[in-house]
């Protein structure tokens, strides 16, 4: 059997470009002879579509487009994702489902019987799951079609209580089909690919798994999709963070003879137990640079504007949007202080000259002194304190998006996720931003991120790489006046917030008490303030926003 399969990046809500491109392909497949074609999930609508499931119009433009699609499997079976209505009368509306489509008729409806609600998922609170499992026949082989999660519940401590596949191998498939909408972290490269071939390894069945790519504000989906055959023998592995539509023969008996690695290891350590900030940096790299264009293109925005200060974290973010979108559509904006070094200045203008953006330099000092000026009646003579730093923040968010404003640039925010992790961070200054490029990479990761940046020639000036951080509100000031060492901050914040240990549990460690105690309350003190911050960028486990729902006013 020839199987495409279709690894698209699908716009939320966009209906008429999703059914646009999924014809483009099922056309592409029919010309190359293909006996079936295979899309993500909910690849009709794109994933996930949140609230618009609740619109009963949403719902209906979504079987207008299969009654669409339709209309181009006379001689192909079609596979796609979309939304259905639940007419049992029990449970919710919806359900994810599968179509399968062919001579030009909608021939099974598939349900998703897992439903994720954790971390970035929230699947339960629209669908309902499957009430009953039925394989697919179709050109003499059974189809177990599933989706998504229906093949995550195979590990040794299972997440529900039940597996589809349990059901559907009683009825004896040849063949498992996958709709996938799998995000994308830098420990889930390996992670799925064991999950997959547990399942081929326990039902002896060849598997076809078709994921989604691109990026949907801030959930980066890195395609990847796979075929194993059924002695787990890796077929084919789709390549990473692009648009593919690529076939593979599943032979009569279910075995290739063409396999790219038929002695495929899985690494079973999914989750680094310690954060390794040299972990899979070309995928950080690529799903960053996809989050940035995907923003951008189905926003319909042009161009980025960036606060440019001589530090590590905005060079990197210019560095990457400047990959992203073009040198001609990135802006750096230079705001010097009384407090910035010549050297800063100095290190942000070369790196502008070796990206060849433009860049301005409007110095701050009048406008800091005249706040100073008009607070004078109500400071009284207080000491200097970071009321005084960050209005210097603040004068410059205020510059940043009064450009972005006037020119139309959307200001991308250059916070990583130790600052945001420990409050480090001025609320209206530097956490202004339509979209945060590095607040789910660590400080160390940032790092990390600028050498491969500059692994084949230097584009961030080594300078800004090999001095210490520095906000540069008060003289002398250094990032280590006010947190630990970067080494040990960031090895303890990934502890709590990707391990999820408690104090007691990151303290047996080996990590000194009063400090992981003082990290504790900054991290959990700074919940008012993430609230407020603009959408991240997830590259890992557990990202701020919309992988971790703290409460705000939660005694830890």
């Amino acid at each position: 059997m020839k199987i495409f399969l279709a690894q698209q990046n699908y716009h939320i809500g966009n209906i008429e470009q999703n059914v646009s491109k999924i014809i483009e392909a099922i056309q592409l497949a029919k010309n190359a002879a293909a006996d079936l074609i295979v899309f993500s999930e909910l690849s009709v609508c794109g994933y996930p579509p949140k609230d618009l499931l609740v619109f009963d119009s949403f719902i209906n433009n979504c079987y207008n487009a299969i009654e669409k699609i339709k209309q181009y499997t006379d001689n192909i079976g079609v596979i796609i994702g979309s939304p259905a209505f639940n007419n049992t009368n029990k449970g919710k509306k919806l359900f994810n489902a599968a179509y399968f489509l062919y001579n030009k008729d909608v021939k099974a409806v598939i349900h998703k019987t897992l439903l994720p609600t954790y971390d970035v998922f929230d699947e339960y609170r629209y669908f309902e799951p499957a009430f009953e499992w039925n394989v697919i026949e179709f050109k003499g082989k059974k189809l177990a079609i599933t989706i998504c999660e229906d093949i995550w519940n195979i590990t040794d401590t299972p997440l529900y209580r039940l597996s589809p596949m349990d059901e559907l191998i009683k009825q004896q498939p040849n063949i498992i089909i996958n709709l996938s909408a799998s995000p994308f972290d830098y420990t889930q490269i390996e992670e799925r690919k064991a999950i997959i071939k547990a399942n081929v390894l326990k039902y002896k069945l060849p598997l076809v798994y078709c994921n989604a790519v691109g990026c949907q504000t801030e959930i980066v989906f890195d395609g990847s999709s796979l075929v194993f055959d059924k002695n787990a023998n890796l077929i084919k592995e789709f390549a990473a963070f692009k648009e593919v539509v690529d076939f593979v023969e599943i032979a009569d008996d279910d075995i290739s003879a063409n396999t790219t690695n038929n002695n495929l290891v899985i690494n079973e350590a999914l989750i680094p137990q310690t954060l390794n900030e040299q972990l899979n940096l070309d995928y950080i790299y690529n799903a960053l640079i996809v989050g940035i264009q995907d923003y951008f293109a189905k926003m319909n925005f042009k161009k980025a504007i960036v606060g440019s200060s001589g530090g590590i974290d905005s060079a990197v973010v210019v560095a990457l949007a400047t990959k992203a979108l073009g040198a001609e559509n990135v802006h750096a904006v230079l705001m010097p202080s009384l407090y910035s070094s010549e050297h800063s200045v100095q290190d942000a203008v070369q790196l502008s000259k070796n990206l060849q953006t433009t860049y301005d330099i409007i110095p701050i000092n009048t406008i800091y002194e005249s706040f100073l000026s008009a607070l004078k009646p109500v400071f009284k003579d207080l000491p200097f304190s970071i009321a005084e730093e960050n209005i210097q923040s603040r004068v410059r968010g205020n510059l940043l998006m009064a450009i972005s404003n006037k020119l139309g640039y959307i200001l991308l925010n250059t916070s990583n996720k130790s600052e945001l992790a420990t409050g480090y961070g001025t609320l209206y200054g530097d956490m202004a931003g339509g979209l945060s490029i590095l607040g789910d990479c660590y400080k160390l990761q940032v790092y990390a991120l600028a050498k491969y940046i500059n692994r084949e020639q230097e584009i961030i000036p080594q300078n800004i790489i090999t001095k210490p951080p520095s906000a540069e509100l008060r003289p002398n000031q250094k990032d280590s006046d006010s947190l630990p060492d970067y080494e040990v901050l960031d090895k303890i914040l990934y502890q709590y917030i990707e391990m999820n240990l408690n104090q007691t549990a990151i303290e047996a460690l080996g990590f000194d008490s009063n400090l992981v105690a003082k990290i504790l309350r900054l991290v959990n003190i700074s919940e008012y303030k993430r609230h407020q911050f603009c959408p991240i960028i997830r590259i890992s486990p557990k990202a701020f926003g919309v992988g971790r729902k703290m409460p705000i006013v939660g005694k830890y």
